[in-house]
Order: C-alpha cells, then structure tokens, then sequence
C-alpha cells in the first residue's frame, strides 16, 4: 500500500476544465491500454506519483488535495461508457458515491463473470484497514475502485486530517499482494504525524485485534512495498519540486527544432512549440517508467493549474493536445499508428536530450514568461481568463 500526503484545497473545478481533463484523461488511459494493456492501467493508477502526475498535466494544481476527486471523476465520467469495449470499470468515489462500490462492483461481476463478492470483499477490507486499522487521523471520505475485466484492481482513497489540514491519498493494487494469513505488515511513513504504524508491533496489539474481529478470517492486506509522496504546503512550483534537467529537456525538444529527430516527428509537424511542449509530458505520462515520477510538479508545465500555479491553463493548446491524442488514438484503430508512434519517441527523445543537458537556474523566470503569454493561448483559471501583460518581456526564456 503507499500514500501520499497532500495539503487540503477546497473549491470545485469549473466545467471548462472539467469537460477537458475528462477527454483527456480519457484519451491517455485508451493509448496505455492498446499500448500496454489493461493490468498497466491498474498498476499506474496505485502509484502515488504516477498519479500525481496525472493529475498535474490534466490542469489540476500541482500537490493539491483536489486531484484525487477531480482525476478519478474525470476517468470515471470518460471510462465507465465505454467499459465493456476498453474493459476497466471505476466504482465508487467521493462522500454517498463510495457507498455505491458493493452494488456497482456486483454489478459489473454479473456483466464479466469476476467473483463480486470477492470484490466487494476487497473493496471494504482496504476501507477498513485505512480508516480504522490504521489510526493515523486521517478519516477516509472518498473511495474509488478501479477493476479490469481480467480481474486486476487498484483501490484509490483519501482521508482528511483536519487537525493538520493536509488529506492522505492511499493506494492499492491487487497484484502487490502475497499471503496474507497471519503477521501482516503495513507500513505508514506520514511525515505530519511522525509516525510509523507497525500492525505486528506489540504495541498494535488492539488494533489488531480489531482488525481481526472485522474480517474473522484474515487480518490486514500486506503489500510488500511503499512508495510515498509527501508534499509540500507552499502552493507555487519552485525549483526544489522539480527535475530542472528533465524539465529543460523537454522544453529543448519543444523549442529547439535543431535538437529534434525530423523523421520520427514528421507526423506531429504543424504543431506549435507550446502543444509540442505539452505532448511531450503527456507522452511521458503514457510511456514513462516509474522512476521518471518523483518529481509530479514538472508536470503541470504541460497545461498549468485552475489556480494559476505555476501558470494558468493555456485552453488553446490544452485542446490541441486532445485533439492530437485523439486522432492518433482513432487512426490506431484502423491500423495507422503512425502518429501513436511519433507521439511516443517524443519522451525517447526527451530522455536523449536529458542525459547531456546541463540546466540553469531561471526556472521563476521561465514560470513568468508562462504567466506574460497566458492570454495568447486562451489562458485561464477560476478567477478568469488570462490578460495581456501590462510591460512585454525581453527575449525568450528557457532552461538551456
């Protein structure tokens, strides 16, 4: 199991961003599927990071609480209609939606053939061992089950610690699992509480036991490894929360037309350096791996954030990126997967680049460049759409 700790934001997201991070979320959990396959979604989805990133290059603010509902209502709202063709059902969500997860996962059992009970099972075992197992203060109030027609699930939920004001994500994943008849572990690393939870600890005696009492014949899930994310309270991107030289890197590819491989970007010519810059870093949330996820803020260079951090949402280009994705997601469903292709060498390319790049410090004023050319691509954000700036800048700004 592995968590993350994000600090609490409230508000809602408008429905211009809504719409967008629904088709295209969409669109990426479609291509990571025919590239991948269906387990690979699952296992993405219970990486905190993984997820995290997600979120950020969506549009959603880079650490905030919010993702958790925002991503899982968008994939929802774009997967659940196209279930039985992509085969990856989402139950449950936030507040009465979680307590809809028993009936909707028995009913997507009697649609598959999966064991329901067993899911339904799993599904109220992780909400247990989350919230009452484990007393680290943070009280679950959202609960999203994701499960494959194969049978692979990933559980993502989220508590809130109103004492402290952050919300803790927690993430499961079926195929993490070993036996788990007696002596499980569960290891909680919550830098807001300093603690470590241990439920074989003698001093977890209680807890235990009433952990036991719950499932009668098992006690808690063990999942052997953690990956946590801890993040920061401060709402603007600084340096220290992103990899200067695998941000610079994907800005030379966007920008810097001499470093790029023509053959292999043919397909993706006409598209604009911004949308490029975007594509980039969506194709890195496609095709990464995971250790190309510690640092999610990098991310929201791809489409900003609703509050404007680091920069608001440039729509324009957000809707080219969907628009790009789409077609190449449609054309490889006849057999054309040319431009599936292109899109996926652009985070080859950018790995190319990253490995003799030599990044500068001027990450503030990249991020205010970003802010001064907003309003050319349709920028905006919950307070508005983005204005020209009142004193133009000099020269282009980069990281290179």
């Amino acid at each position: 199991m592995s968590h993350a700790d994000l600090p609490l934001h409230y508000g809602h997201v408008p429905p211009w961003l809504a719409q967008r991070m629904s088709l295209l979320g969409g669109a990426i959990v479609e291509t990571i599927v025919a590239d991948y396959g269906k387990g690979e979604v699952i296992r993405r989805l219970s990486d905190p990071c993984w997820f995290q990133a997600l979120g950020c290059v969506l549009g959603m603010d880079w650490h905030s609480s919010g993702i958790t509902t925002s991503v899982m209502g968008a994939l929802k709202k774009a997967l659940n209609p196209r279930a039985q063709e992509l085969g990856i059902y989402i139950c449950g969500g936030k507040g009465k939606h979680s307590r809809q997860t028993p009936a909707e996962l028995l009913a997507i059992a009697e649609r598959t053939g999966l064991p329901g009970q067993e899911l339904v099972r799993s599904s109220k075992l992780a909400a247990k061992v989350d919230n009452t197992a484990i007393q680290d203060g943070f009280q679950l109030y959202l609960h999203s089950f994701i499960v494959s027609d194969e049978g692979d699930w990933a559980i993502v939920q989220q508590g809130m610690n109103d004492a402290s004001s952050m919300a803790r994500r927690y993430h499961w994943h079926s195929a993490a699992f070993k036996e788990y008849t007696e002596s499980p572990h569960t290891f909680i690393y919550g830098k807001n509480q300093g603690l470590i939870l241990n439920l074989t600890d003698k001093e977890a005696v209680s807890t235990k036991a009433g952990m036991l009492e719950l499932v009668k014949e098992k006690p808690a899930h063990l999942l052997p490894e953690i990956r946590n994310l801890i993040m920061p309270s401060h709402h603007d991107v600084r340096s220290k929360d992103v990899d200067l030289k695998r941000l610079g890197s994907v800005l030379a590819v966007a920008h810097e037309r001499q470093l790029h491989d023509f053959e292999s970007l043919l397909l993706l010519e006409g598209v604009g350096p911004r949308t490029l810059q975007s594509l980039t870093l969506v194709s890195e949330v496609i095709h990464g791996t995971p250790s190309r996820f510690t640092d999610p803020a990098r991310f929201s260079f791809a489409h900003g954030g609703k509050d404007g951090h680091p920069f608001p949402v440039p729509v324009n280009v957000y809707d080219e990126t969907i628009s790009v994705l789409r077609d190449a997601v449609n054309k490889a469903k006849i057999g054309q997967s040319d431009k599936q292709d292109a899109i996926r060498k652009l985070s080859v390319l950018s790995q190319q680049v990253e490995k003799d790049f030599i990044p500068n410090a001027r990450l503030e004023e990249l991020i205010q460049e970003e802010r001064d050319q907003s309003w050319q691509y349709g920028g905006r954000t919950v307070m508005g759409k983005a204005q020209p700036p009142k004193k133009k800048g000099g020269d282009q700004l980069s990281l290179f």
